[in-house]
């Protein structure tokens, strides 16, 4: 006789009806992905309609929705969230209203770090103790990752150990509740994530909430059969899950409903990715494609820098390389926008923490990243700048452990109207807002450290590109048809130094179509694989 199910599923309100006031609640999901939307939009339903919870202190690993919606933007109500402890706000932009206006408590730590700490809270450590955040604002004698000024508590604590300095992040208080994703759940309560284009660390979440006597939640779309589930593709254990909401309609990402091509069920040809059009931000993409070298094992940042996967695939060297993303996903071509955390026809999708591990013991060959601002000492602010609290996602960890950096942005900010005519750059209407200024606002990259790590350095924008050398930031290109004084220098918050060498930017990066870079490209040295 066949044994009874013993999984409890629910609906979505049910699951919402579980948390409680002052709980600690962790969500699972990384970007566009992820995210146990149902769940997320009930508990917000439950909460507009008076029914509470209040006073929750959240913990998100990193950037949940899609930016002004969904995910975790669900929860963003005075009332609802008392303290946030995250690794980014940037993919939930009305959270950083409450961050702002100094009405939550809020704590920003890095991505990798966040996520080291989910297997810590399992544990039942005290923290993760890392060199990830020294010198930057999570250190405790800038910020300590504290976000605004309400937040007094410090969690960050430095220590000496073998005559080194370290920051030892304290693990948070163990969550009672845990909202996280899978795919399909069989009827003991067994989770594969068939489906997922990331891991993520839901495991660990399961684990931290279930050692610490809470209550673990996991949408899935779909139940099948007790023991159907390959042991391979097990990603959580039944006896960690207490209740499965089922939701048939479950999105892959928040721009995608299922793409097979995502989560390694079939590979389509790189020929069908469609170049982008020869923008500013594409001019910036395919100067900093020059960057790369063979079989570089590469991370690639939100805005400009996820832009480079297809400038790599018209080129033809997109199988010379290897892309990562800090998600988990290792080879094909990254996602970005509402498919950022993904990527199409990856190799391997690994357990975010995991890949962090890779990264922070210097395993990246290179990484492009985006800037807000730059100073003259080559220190980068990504986290709070402006109305923006972003906090730093896996920035710190990738620029404080990557051999090569390469930032990319525009030069000003704001409304401008750039254009790329006949192989020239045409700036018709220049933004308001200098990036390049005298001190940051907020160390995000510390470029002192960078130098004394023997990390090479690049800032390239469409106009100009930068290296860190000496000190300071030394101007080496710029674009055909700029000005070195009107179009450059006069935006600038501070005088760079120039080089004596000073040159033109590759002229093919100007013009439509392939610029060549695959011709010879396999006999280009090979970056060392480790740094000096």
């Amino acid at each position: 006789m066949e044994r009874a199910t013993v999984l409890s599923i629910i609906t979505a309100a049910q699951a919402a009806n579980l948390v409680r006031d002052a709980d600690t609640l962790i969500v699972g999901g990384n970007g566009g992905t992820g995210a146990a939307e149902a769940i997320l939009d009930a508990l917000e339903q439950r909460f507009l309609g008076g029914g509470g919870p209040h006073g929750l202190t959240l913990i998100n690993i990193t950037g949940v929705g899609a930016v002004t919606e969904k995910g975790l933007c669900h929860l963003a109500h005075e009332g609802l969230i008392a303290r946030v402890v995250g690794g980014n706000f940037g993919l939930q932009v009305p959270f950083m209203r409450l961050v702002r206006d100094e009405l939550i408590d809020a704590y920003n730590f890095p991505q990798g770090v966040m996520s080291q700490l989910c297997r810590a809270m399992a544990a039942k450590h005290p923290g993760v103790l890392t060199h990830v955040g020294l010198n930057t604002y999570m250190d405790p004698r800038q910020d300590g990752g504290r976000m605004n000024a309400r937040t007094t508590l410090p969690l960050v604590d430095l220590v000496e150990l073998q005559a080194q300095p370290w920051l030892l992040y304290r693990a948070p208080a163990p969550p009672n509740v845990a909202i996280i994703r899978g795919t399909s759940a069989d009827e003991d309560g067994y989770i594969s994530m068939e489906h997922e284009g990331t891991t993520r660390e839901d495991l660990s979440i399961a684990q931290a909430v279930h050692n610490a006597g809470g209550t673990v939640i996991c949408q899935v779309k779909r139940i099948v059969k007790r023991g159907s589930i390959h042991p391979q593709m097990v990603k959580i254990p039944g006896f960690l899950i207490d209740h499965v909401v089922l939701e048939p309609d479950q999105m892959q990402t928040y721009g995608t409903v299922h793409d097979p091509a995502r989560c390694g069920e079939t590979r389509v040809p790189v020929a069908m990715i469609t170049p982008d059009p020869l923008t500013e931000r594409r001019v910036i993409a395919r100067r900093a494609t020059f960057e790369l070298r063979p079989r570089d094992v590469v991370n690639l940042g939100v805005g400009i820098s996820a832009m480079i996967p297809n400038v790599a695939a018209e080129e033809g060297i997109a199988d010379l390389i290897t892309l990562t993303v800090e998600s988990g996903v290792v080879g094909g071509v990254p996602g970005h926008a509402r498919e950022f955390g993904t990527a199409i026809n990856p190799r391997a999708i690994l357990d975010q923490a995991y890949q962090f591990d890779f990264y922070d013991g210097g395993g990246l060959s290179c990484a492009f990243l985006s800037f807000a601002e730059v100073d003259e000492t080559g220190n980068v602010n990504v986290t709070r700048f402006g109305d923006r609290r972003d906090g730093s996602g896996g920035f710190i960890d990738i620029t404080q452990n990557a051999k090569r950096l390469i930032f990319s942005g525009t030069m000003t900010g704001g409304k401008f109207d750039i254009a790329v005519e006949n192989g020239r750059l045409a700036i018709r209407r220049d933004g308001a807002f200098r990036k390049f200024v005298p001190q940051v606002g907020q160390i995000s990259f510390s470029a002192a450290l960078a130098a004394q790590r023997g990390q090479e350095v690049s800032y390239v924008t469409e106009r100009a590109v930068f290296q860190l050398e000496n000190g300071g930031i030394t101007l080496t290109e710029i674009a055909p048809g700029v000005r070195l004084e009107q179009d450059v220098l006069a935006h600038m918050g501070f005088r760079p130094r120039i080089s004596a060498d000073l040159r033109d930017m590759d002229p093919r990066i100007f013009r439509p179509g392939p610029m060549g870079i695959g011709q010879g490209f396999v006999e280009l040295p090979a970056r060392p694989r480790k740094v000096a």
